[in-house]
């Protein structure tokens, strides 16, 4: 390409940037139906930049992909959905593709690729499930890094300890679909564990430590569409929740949105909405069958501490929905002047030098 071409395809790129006239590819993975709260967040992000008026895309691997709109709602289906199968996907040097952590092979893949690559990072244990040996995301020419916490932020950037890679944040935010029932709660548990063993093990040691206590019921909520979900939570007296390598937690933020108290395991890394007055929080998960059982009796009793209401109050009003789309508008409002900024000094630099080479041709002439 001539000197004259690239200055030209420079300015090209700077004005597609600056009109939003690029595309932003979210790699998501096919759980075929079973609902995740990492993929729920992908889809929000693509929405949300969709209704902002980016060209933005859901990136599947396969055409037989299967859309989320049975569990997360039908609104989700109508968005745009690219398959790589077929290789018809074509990316410029202004489209960016983001991909989660999990998806180091996918990075190898895309690495050549002229476009901008960004690694979505909500699962921090999840990091180094497909990264080689010796490897790090640098090495697959990405420089910016989206995750869900400023607690995750802090991690990764003491993990890779490189100036060069920039990490952002994008707030969560948890839906009006969340509520308060209007009916009195009901003496039932919800549960949501990491591993399907944990919750057999809670509450099988529940009705074996507390038999008199046995017509309370657990409801396991794993799997649910999101608003069948959300409704029988807010029909509890109390949730239960254990995920030692949670990256943020929704639902102990779900449970208070609903007004539900939260019973839990903290943790390997300890979320930024999590106070000790916020929820009933152990480090051992051997003591939140007794918890449970004091907490029981004491609402039963109508006993309970009524502070932590309030706690879950103040609590889930940063999560907000507004917020989470201040958040990801202001994220990538600033990713793409970041690029735009970059660009425009390539492009005055290359000037510079047609100009100088100019003159000195000029002069020996």
């Amino acid at each position: 390409m001539e000197k004259t071409e690239i200055l030209e395809q420079l300015k090209t790129d700077i004005q597609k940037l600056k009109t939003k006239d690029f595309n932003i590819y979210f790699f998501t993975m096919d759980t075929k139906g079973t609902p995740t709260a990492g993929v729920a967040n992908v889809y929000e992000h693509v929405k949300i930049l969709t209704d902002l008026g980016y060209n933005t895309h859901i990136l599947h691997e396969k055409n037989d992909y299967t859309k989320v709109g049975k569990w997360l709602g039908q609104e989700f289906d109508t968005l745009s959905h690219v398959s790589i199968e077929g290789g018809n996907l074509r990316v410029s040097a202004t489209d960016f593709v983001i991909v989660p952590e999990i998806f180091a092979n996918v990075l190898e893949q895309i690495k050549g690729l002229p476009c901008k690559k960004v690694v979505m990072s909500q699962a921090y244990d999840y990091i180094f499930e497909m990264l080689e040996p010796g490897k790090n995301w640098l090495d697959y020419n990405v420089f910016d890094v989206i995750t869900t916490s400023d607690v995750q932020k802090e991690y990764i950037t003491n993990l890779f300890n490189n100036p060069k890679l920039e990490v952002g944040v994008t707030k969560i935010g948890i839906t009006d679909v969340f509520k308060k029932s209007e009916e009195p709660r009901k003496p039932i548990v919800t549960i949501y564990t990491r591993e399907q063993r944990d919750t057999s093990k809670l509450f099988k040691t529940f009705y074996l430590k507390y038999p008199h206590l046995k017509w309370i019921s657990f409801r396991d909520l794993r799997g649910l569409p999101r608003e069948t979900f959300a409704n029988q939570l807010s029909e509890a007296c109390v949730s239960v929740w254990v995920d030692d390598v949670s990256g943020f937690g929704t639902f102990p933020l779900e449970s208070m949105k609903c007004g539900v108290p939260v019973i839990g395991k903290v943790p390997n890394l300890v979320p930024e909405w999590m106070t000790d007055k916020n929820g009933m929080w152990t480090n051992n998960i051997n003591n939140i069958v007794d918890i449970l059982g004091n907490y029981i009796q004491s609402w039963l009793e109508d006993l309970e501490p009524k502070e932590v209401y309030q706690e879950m109050e103040e609590t889930v009003k940063t999560y907000t929905t507004e917020n989470q789309t201040t958040s990801i508008e202001t994220y990538f409002n600033t990713l793409t002047e970041k690029y735009v900024t970059q660009l425009e000094e390539d492009l005055k630099t290359r000037e510079e030098l047609i100009t100088t080479e100019l003159n000195n041709e000029t002069t020996n002439g």
